[in-house]
């Protein structure tokens, strides 16, 4: 059986993507969330005393592009889970073509880190004193609520909508073998970052060594791709957005969370 025959033969059974995790591939999913589980353990140590709250500095080039990675591992694989199970089961082929998928995966997040430190590096050149008591926490409460409108524009809901049909976006993109695989994984994670990018830029605004905050994020990134209420998910992210942005501008020290630099908490 063909992929295009296996995944017409599930569609045709009302499956829906659900369904990827079947006992053949239950062992992926299971192993996806365990790395899930050891990046949190793994970055968590790497981040223990070094959140500084908002922008906080993000150290040399490879120490954050490692943290990174492993952060999105965290982050991401559960929700992407049932796409590479799902791909797994239409690829019919070598077991580690769904490994070369998430690489791919992986490496559209590696230049999404990149990015993010050489906009840091250039921000810090061009605009020196963004100190916390200049306009550090302008900028901060700025991002929260360009992330919130972000949130409903027609471009979030584009690529939301792949994210959360792994049916629709394999079989309208898939191509044979480990440079197929490893295409694919790339395509899918860009259309990740551009659901996600603005939740990340909250995460750096928030303190992107804070683990409470990594955890907040995740889970907003887990609610939209995998509950079955989509607006409802993207509005509700949108309006925790919004409140966090203006509690920021107005009382930052309402955020139980946030270490607001140069305070004594």
């Amino acid at each position: 059986m063909t992929y295009v025959e296996s995944a017409q033969s599930a569609a045709g059974a009302g499956l829906g993507p659900a369904y990827a995790a079947t006992r053949a591939h239950l062992g992926l999913v299971f192993a996806l969330f365990a790395l899930a589980a050891v990046g949190w353990w793994w970055t968590i140590r790497q981040m223990r005393g070094m959140d500084n709250g908002p922008w906080t500095d993000l150290g040399t080039f490879g120490w954050f592009l490692s943290v990174w990675i492993v952060m999105m591992a965290a982050m991401m694989f559960p929700s992407v889970a049932p796409t590479v199970a799902l791909y797994a089961r239409m690829s019919r082929g070598s077991r580690l073509t769904p490994v070369v998928f998430v690489t791919g995966y992986l490496i559209t997040w590696a230049g999404a880190g990149v990015i993010a430190f050489l906009t840091a590096m250039v921000a810090s050149q061009v605009a020196p004193d963004l100190a916390w008591e200049h306009a550090g926490r302008f900028l901060t409460g700025a991002t929260l609520l360009l992330a919130a409108a972000y949130e409903l524009t027609p471009l979030k809901n584009v690529c939301l909508s792949k994210c959360r049909s792994p049916l629709g976006f394999l079989l309208g993109s898939w191509r044979d073998g480990w440079s197929g695989a490893l295409r694919m994984g790339v395509k899918n994670g860009a259309w990740c970052v551009g659901c996600c990018w603005a939740l990340m830029a909250s995460l750096f605004a928030l303190g992107v060594m804070s683990p409470v905050w990594m955890a907040v994020v995740a889970g907003l990134i887990a609610i939209e791709k995998t509950l079955p209420w989509r607006r409802t998910a993207t509005y509700g992210t949108a309006a925790i957005l919004l409140a966090l942005g203006v509690l920021v501008l107005a009382a930052p020290e309402a955020l139980p969370a946030l270490t607001v630099p140069g305070s004594m908490r």
